[in-house]
């Protein structure tokens, strides 16, 4: 291993793609009329109804709009992406 390897960058992406891919979200969220007060809002009931029945890793939870192909080709249209890591399942009373 290499002694300087330690300090050199690690795989970021450089600052301008970070900019290009903010400025992109926060226009997603103005096309979509969602503020982030509504898409925290969203986040929280989320968070409220999945862990009824399983524990989440809320650290890692990763919830946002993007845009994505529409089926018919026609343009893009907005899409809620959730990444909700699982630790477990909760047992659930089935009456």
């Amino acid at each position: 291993m290499d002694f300087f390897s330690f300090f050199k960058k690690k795989n970021t992406p450089p600052s301008g793609t970070v900019a290009k891919d903010r400025l992109k979200l926060v226009l997603v969220h103005d096309r979509v009329n969602c503020s982030s007060q509504v898409l925290e809002m969203l986040k929280t009931d989320i968070i409220k109804v999945i862990s009824n029945y399983m524990e989440i890793d809320e650290e890692e939870l990763d919830i946002q709009i993007t845009q994505t192909e529409s089926d018919d080709k026609s343009g893009t249209v907005p899409v809620l992406y959730a990444n909700i890591p699982i630790k477990s399942m909760r047992k659930v009373n089935q009456d």
